[in-house]
């Protein structure tokens, strides 16, 4: 039917796992409002309404979806779920004149938005679960590997790369938790009518001796889902508000990442770098590029979902009175694309971290050019522990470091360590041989590397599958 003669979505075949794909695929859509009209049968088959023949037919036909039937009549009535009704009705010559008995279109919809949301969310945990299993793992590979810290992009102290993975991990954790939490409370609109009454279900249940709410929780104990005590005929648009800014807000994290990965991967850095395969093309013009694409397009698709809960935002706040019908339009996209970029973003990074390129020379070299200006701290603080004045030596240790900081970055020369300990103002406090010990920077990281281990180890703890209800 659709073909690249004309427009398609990058999400329907560049972006997003196959699984994805097919959970947002109007063929999983349909098929699970079909799931629901049989979940409703057997409960209104339990009180009489629906015979035994009327629901062993829509049961036999659930599977049996028939997207170009249903949209030839959907042409003609110009209501999608209405056209899935005839066409399933089509199919089903005992039970066919039973279908939706009872319900509103949102009963229906609704409740299989929240079916297909729990699923992507499933989805999307456990492709975090595996990037953070990754980052355990590359944590304790690199907890003792000194490198130099940046603040203001400009060299500070001294890090270790396992640290600074740590930190990225620690953020992901808060994304995971705050994943399961919105996925625990999911709940479904129910089975409430056209304004959230049960006005509809009170009427069919007359003389059965069942309420509207025991009824309904009949049909949602048989979708696997709890439903909201109250609705009007949608669930509050103010869930998918929630669950859109939480991937939202694990796209701030994997932004961040990948926006510092492409500063490390930068020449001058050079610290880091992605995968490249042996036949990958980094430029058109420029052969020798070696561009951090998958960093790129990671940030790329964090940007487009960072701007997606306004959009959910303005259909919670404007759904006026009982609901209006302005949200459905950008909803078909809205949510679908929030998972699939989430989804494509955690397999980027995956891969990235499974197959990133440390450079331990560059590292080095980046120590040793910045290292010593970052150990200036360490010489000020045993400078006035050996009794001299933190605000004079401030000035002079100063005073050196911008001097030796421009003959570096002029001439390359690496004068700093000799500069002070020529400098008859800090060698009265600090005897040159101790000067030259703690200018060495690579063992001036702290307690990092076992902070970084306990990130691992937390990691582990946290994404133990058995702790899944």
């Amino acid at each position: 039917m659709f073909t690249h003669e004309t427009y398609l979505s990058p999400f329907a075949w560049r972006y997003g796992s196959p699984q994805m794909r097919q959970l947002w695929s109007e063929v999983h859509k349909r098929r699970l409002w079909r799931t629901i009209w049989v979940a409703l049968a057997e409960a209104q088959h339990t009180v009489g309404l629906v015979s035994a023949a009327q629901l062993a037919d829509l049961r036999a036909h659930k599977d049996a979806v028939d997207i170009a039937r249903a949209l030839a009549i959907e042409a003609e009535i110009h209501h999608d779920l209405m056209a899935e009704i005839k066409c399933y009705a089509e199919q089903c010559a005992i039970g066919g004149g039973i279908i939706h008995l009872g319900a509103t279109s949102a009963d229906i919809e609704d409740n299989a938005d929240v079916l297909r949301l729990r699923e992507s969310l499933n989805l999307i945990i456990n492709q975090l679960r595996d990037l953070l299993r990754v980052f355990a793992e590359q944590i304790e590979l690199t907890a003792d590997l000194a490198t130099i810290g940046f603040t203001h992009l400009q060299p500070a102290e001294p890090t270790t790369v396992g640290y600074r993975l740590a930190c990225y991990a620690h953020d992901l954790c808060a994304d995971f938790e705050s994943l399961r939490t919105v996925r625990l409370q999911l709940r479904g609109k129910g089975f409430k009518g056209s304004v959230g009454t049960s006005a509809a279900y009170a009427h069919l249940l007359e003389g059965t001796g069942i309420t509207p709410q025991q009824f309904e929780a009949r049909v949602m104990s048989n979708l696997g889902i709890e439903a909201l005590t109250v609705a009007t005929q949608t669930y509050s648009r103010r869930q998918d508000w929630l669950a859109i800014s939480t991937l939202a807000g694990m796209a701030l994290t994997l932004h961040k990442i990948a926006f510092d990965m492409r500063v490390l991967q930068s020449p001058p850095l050079g610290e880091w770098s992605e995968p490249f395969g042996a036949s990958q093309v980094g430029s058109s013009a420029m052969p020798f590029k070696r561009n951090p694409i998958n960093a790129e397009n990671i940030d790329s698709l964090a940007r487009l979902v960072a701007a997606l809960p306004a959009v959910v935002w303005n259909n919670a706040a404007n759904s006026l009175l009982e609901r209006t019908l302005d949200d459905s339009a950008n909803r078909r996209s809205v949510l679908p694309e929030a998972f699939l970029a989430s989804d494509e973003m955690l397999r980027r990074l995956t891969r990235i971290l499974q197959g990133l390129r440390i450079n331990r020379d560059a590292i080095r070299q980046n120590l040793e050019n910045y290292g010593a200006f970052a150990a200036t701290e360490r010489v000020l603080m045993e400078a006035v522990r050996g009794g001299g004045d933190r605000q004079v030596l401030h000035e002079v240790i100063r005073e050196h470091s911008l001097y030796a900081w421009q003959e570096m970055r002029e001439r390359g020369a690496h004068m700093l360590v000799e500069s002070l300990c020529a400098d008859i103002r800090l060698t009265e406090f600090v005897p040159p041989r101790r000067l030259r010990e703690i200018m060495r920077a690579d063992d001036h990281i702290g307690d990092a590397p076992q902070r970084a281990r306990a990130i691992a180890a937390a990691i582990r703890t946290l994404i133990d599958e058995r702790q899944d209800v």
